[in-house]
């Protein structure tokens, strides 16, 4: 991303960034489409195998390497724990689906 000079029009530079953010919250909204794609083939396993639909463990290990990979990043450590915590609780409830439906079959 081209840094802001003082001699360019705001107009222009608020559109240039606003097309920014625009592409990134589309390859965002894919990349979460793909992930809860992969989710959700690990929600029928755990469900065909009577596994838990949730794993403590798994979970402390990836809040640790993502708020190491934020750090890198210089995004707040906070932040991406919150996120992760919302996208696994979403993950989960699509596990107990998945083992609610594998029970009733």
């Amino acid at each position: 991303m081209s840094e802001i000079t003082p001699a360019e029009d705001p107009q222009a530079t608020l559109l240039r960034l606003r097309a920014s953010i625009d592409n990134i919250d589309a390859a965002l909204v894919y990349m979460l489409a793909e992930r809860f794609r992969a989710t959700q083939q690990v929600g029928l396993l755990k469900a065909t195998h009577a596994m838990p639909a949730s794993d403590p463990y798994r979970e402390e290990q990836q809040v640790a390497r993502l708020r190491a990979l934020a750090e890198a990043a210089h995004l707040d450590p906070e932040f991406a724990e919150k996120w992760f915590n919302f996208v696994v609780a979403e993950v989960i409830r699509h596990h107990e689906a998945f083992k609610s439906t594998a029970a009733d079959a």
